[in-house]
């Protein structure tokens, strides 16, 4: 049988792969004394990892997880606390 509904998947552990990494890095750039906000906003725009410390081991974990996963979880979460 042929249906023309959407699926949606999800992934358990996995779908919060991407908060837990936004995390870290944020703690990792707060501790290093950066702006963890410009510093996020950079990679995320030009995908280069020079943007994030490699403090905590935060750029090796953010280049784990591909941008638009990493944005759909910010975009996600702004819209879940505006509500």
């Amino acid at each position: 049988m042929v249906s023309d509904e959407t699926m949606l998947f999800k992934f358990g552990i996995e779908e919060n792969r991407a908060e837990k990494v936004i995390r870290n890095a944020y703690k990792a750039m707060t501790e290093k004394g950066y702006n963890p906000v410009h510093q996020l906003v950079g990679y995320l725009l030009s995908g280069d990892p020079a943007y994030i410390t490699s403090h905590l081991d935060a750029r090796s974990k953010i280049r784990k997880v591909e941008r638009d996963e990493l944005l759909e979880e910010l975009v996600r979460t702004y819209l879940e606390c505006k509500k």
